[in-house]
């Protein structure tokens, strides 16, 4: 949720993979196990080699007590910084990689040091046990992308109380969208890791990167073992640092976070100069961990596209059409407000004025409309030019249903010959299983639970968010279609389009609701609600299907993973409102459209609620303008795409490299501040550098260092919004020294 190392928007938009300036987790650490290197022919759709004289690991030494906490602490870790993420910049990451190197360092400390006097704690180690500690993290760490889409767009329209009265519906729809992902992803194992990953090529990049990385760790001999420890120490210390820098900048942040150079030069002239005006439009610089980290990892192309989309944004068209009168700021202060003389030239364009939206709107309204169009059609775009995919993924779907129901049907003793024939295998891309029949989990435990579960989730659906049993099971089917779609492509191509099925399943929603003649309140309920049930399960279900992936390549028995999944979940669906909740009443302007400062922009939300308005709304409050320009950039962005994917191939594919990233682009459109696209791009620059000076370094720490930097700060966050909470956080006890308008900027 969902950016996932690889998503971009609401949790959720993908980075395509050529984009990346080398930094291959997967091949990095297939380099560093001798085992599997010295195996250049090795089948990926196998599990590894047994490592010849390595201890096997029993079953009651896989699914431990300290494996799940651990794992489960991880992965709430992450939880909780992609919720502060989320909402800041509409940016997420997964718990896999996280859970994996994170408890690799904690239970090797355990085993090594803790011995025979704590032996729940401490004693041996391996791979398999590894495996679920990533496993309970990444369970642990979903859900969160709900929390900065569609929930904080409900309360933006005031289709709901407030987060504290509501906790028992989040709760209770966090329960049904942990299980449904939950138990409607177990059979997915079978089909997609076993029955069709070898006819479909699903290597599922990512998760084989996991395994790969898990299985390297515990070659604690030569290079690998090194490499291990560096890394665990280098991603520990990175954290530990970004935590702290979050939490004391948080103080004096026109000072350690921060940085106004107009208006320090502003001040410097005595208040005279233009300078305030660079300010007006959010030209700082930040020293913000998690995204000079993020632009660590997603390399020069996507950072630049990102930075230009805001030059584009908020220093070309924003200043533009103020200057032309077609949009509006807000003066921060009045004549006769203390200070009025020095800083009357203060201005705010960062509200959405829905009091006139058409003619009186202001800069980020007007760019909110052509950020998500452009988002909207460079998503379905680089969907539709892999067009095999989808009708591959389809008669995935079909197969999968065909053999689910000839299954059932062999069991009581009878055959239907049309599903027989949909349901075959040719024998060549059978893949062995290494899970034995007792390993396996069986129909009775994850069925009934599954039908259970559904019929909850209508319940939940009807009662406390008023939605009928038709749209709630329509919400449902569009969970179960899109699954398939964005497993499959992230199977593939390591791309997962949540953004896609979840924008898919808004304009669905929108169709059934205008039918329907539904009251706008009612409509825009259920196209939110609805959107977040299918994009939910689809989340669910992907990150499950890739642990099943992990576990597969590591010899772990599936059903050790299903129930490190189940208790992970709990985590998640606790963890997931707990944490909204403290950031709603920590800064209550995220809800508040109102507001013309907020630290908290949520731009997922806003392009999740801009859908649900243009959907379900027979007359969209968009200016005349801004959907002329939305239309005309979108169609740049399907062109850039086609003439990416069709042209730019062969001896020309070099070229690729130069060809803007429009998803990052619109990204840039709809979130109005600019120090993240700087703070990103500095860190791809920092990145590709050393990649070029030091590749063998680069290959060892980069990664850790990004991660603990990303996970760090967004668990300062949370320490910080405790501390507003309890009365001794920055807005009572800092300073606005370095602020503009003297006035605190945390």
């Amino acid at each position: 949720m969902g950016t996932n190392a690889n998503e971009i928007m609401g949790g959720i938009e993908t980075l395509p993979q050529e984009e990346k300036h080398g930094f291959d987790e997967k091949h990095r650490a297939r380099d560093e196990d001798d085992s599997i290197a010295s195996e250049p022919d090795w089948d990926p759709f196998t599990p590894f080699p047994i490592v010849e004289g390595a201890p096997e690991e029993a079953r009651s030494q896989i699914l431990t007590i300290r494996a799940v906490v651990v794992g489960c602490i991880l992965g709430g870790l992450v939880n909780a910084s992609n919720v502060y993420l989320g909402l800041k910049s509409g940016f997420t990451f997964a718990a896999n990689l996280v859970g994996a190197i994170f408890g690799f360092a904690i239970l090797t400390a355990f085993s090594k040091t803790l011995g025979q006097n704590f032996p729940i704690l401490g004693g041996s180690f391996g791979p398999k046990e590894n495996s679920i500690v990533q496993t309970a993290a990444t369970a642990a760490g979903g859900l969160g992308g709900i929390f900065v889409t569609a929930i904080p767009a409900l309360y933006q329209l005031k289709l709901l109380k407030d987060p504290v009265s509501d906790f028992p519906r989040l709760i209770t729809f966090t329960i049904v969208s942990a299980y449904y992902g939950l138990f409607f992803a177990t059979p997915l194992r079978k089909f997609f890791i076993i029955h069709t990953a070898r006819e479909l090529k699903l290597y599922f990049p990512t998760a084989t990167a996991t395994a790969m990385a898990i299985r390297s760790m515990h070659s604690l001999t030569g290079a690998a073992g090194r490499a291990s420890k560096k890394r665990t120490k280098a991603l520990s210390i990175s954290f530990l640092v970004a935590v702290s820098f979050r939490v004391g900048s948080s103080y004096v942040p026109g000072v350690l976070w921060d940085w106004h150079i107009s208006t320090w030069f502003f001040v410097w002239s005595g208040y005279t100069n233009q300078a305030l005006a660079i300010e007006n439009w959010g030209w700082i610089f930040e020293w913000t961990p998690a995204f000079i980290g993020s632009g660590m990892l997603v390399g020069l192309n996507p950072a630049i596209s990102f930075f230009a989309g805001s030059v584009l944004a908020w220093g070309i068209i924003g200043p533009t059409l103020v200057h032309n009168g077609m949009a509006y700021g807000v003066q921060m202060f009045s004549e006769g407000d203390p200070g009025y003389e020095k800083w009357k030239d203060l201005v705010s364009f960062y509200s959405f004025n829905l009091k006139d939206p058409i003619n009186h709107p202001s800069p980020r309204y007007w760019l909110l409309w052509p950020g998500v169009l452009v988002m909207l059609a460079a998503s379905f775009a680089e969907l539709f030019v892999q067009y095999k995919l989808i009708w591959f993924a389809f008669k995935s779907a079909w197969k999968g249903i065909a053999m689910g129901l000839n299954t059932s049907v062999r069991k009581f003793g009878r055959e239907i010959p049309f599903f027989e024939k949909h349901s075959q295998i040719e024998v060549e891309d059978l893949v062995e299983d290494p899970a034995s029949e007792d390993e396996q989990v069986k129909l009775w435990q994850w069925g009934p639970a599954l039908i259970v579960t559904i019929i909850a989730t209508c319940i939940v659906l009807g009662l406390q968010y008023h939605l009928n049993v038709g749209m709630s099971i329509l919400a449902i089917l569009l969970g179960f279609i899109f699954s398939f779609l964005v497993i499959q492509c992230t199977g593939v191509t390591d791309a997962t389009p949540l953004t896609t099925a979840a924008k898919a399943s808004q304009l669905i929603l929108g169709g059934a609701s205008s039918g329907a003649n539904l009251p706008q309140a009612t409509a825009e309920r259920l196209n939110l609600i609805g959107g977040a049930i299918a994009s939910g399960a689809a989340s669910q279900s992907t990150d499950l299907t890739a642990d099943f992936r992990v576990g597969f390549l590591l010899r772990t028995p599936p059903i050790l993973q299903w129930y490190a999944q189940a208790m992970g979940s709990v985590v998640a669906m606790f963890m997931s409102p707990g944490i909204f909740i403290l950031f709603m009443k920590a800064y209550p302007c995220v809800v508040d459209l109102e507001a013309e400062k907020c630290t908290f922009s949520a731009p997922s939300a806003a392009a999740w609620r801009a859908v649900a308005i243009a959907a379900t709304n027979p007359t969209i409050p968009i200016p005349k303008s801004s959907g002329i320009f939305s239309i005309l950039f979108a169609i740049l962005a399907v062109i850039m795409v086609l003439v990416r994917h069709n042209y730019l191939t062969g001896h020309r594919e070099k070229y690729r490299a130069y060809v803007p990233n429009f998803m990052t682009m619109g990204l840039a459109f709809v979130l109005p501040q600019t120090q993240y696209a700087t703070a990103m791009t500095t860190g791809a620059f920092v990145a590709y550098f050393w990649a070029k000076r030091n590749p063998a370094t680069f290959d060892i720490f980069a990664y850790a260092i990004a991660a603990g930097m990303m996970a760090g700060e967004g668990f300062g966050g949370v320490v910080s919004a405790i501390a507003e909470i309890a009365g001794f956080g920055s807005s009572v006890h800092g300073i606005a020294t370095g602020c503009p308008g003297d006035i605190f900027c945390g």
